[in-house]
Order: structure tokens, then sequence, then C-alpha cells
């Protein structure tokens, strides 16, 4: 497979991945959707792309309910 074509099917399903992520957390907040993307194994520069938002606003989304998780123990 040469590389272009192996460009293209990255980038289709770069896509995709955001359609999807789109009609499964349209009722959620980003925070919900931060911690979801991450369950399902995305790494945070990719659940930024998806997102729209910064990968240090990933980082804040997904650390800060460890944090008050923390201090409610």
């Amino acid at each position: 497979m040469s590389k272009s074509t192996e460009a293209q099917i990255v980038e289709k399903l770069a896509q995709i991945l955001k359609v999807l992520s789109i009609q499964a957390g349209s009722d959620m907040g980003l925070t919900e959707r931060a911690r979801l993307l991450k369950l399902a194994g995305l790494n945070n520069k990719t659940i930024a792309n998806v997102m729209n938002v910064s990968v240090e606003t990933v980082k804040t989304l997904i650390l800060n309910p460890r944090i008050n998780a923390k201090k409610r123990r």
C-alpha cells in the first residue's frame, strides 16, 4: 500500500471517529466525553483532535475527576 493511500485511510478513519464521538456524546458534557474516549483507549492528543480542544484541556478534564474523588475520601 502506498503512503498516500495509507494517509487517506487514516484521514477517513479520523473523520469517522469524530462523527461517532459527536453522535455518542451529543447529550454528554465535555468531561464525560473525554473520559469515555480515554476509556476507549485513545490518547490525549487524539481526544483533543476529536473534541476540537487543546491537549491541556483534555488533561484537565481527565485529571479533575481523579482529584475530586481523592478529596472526597
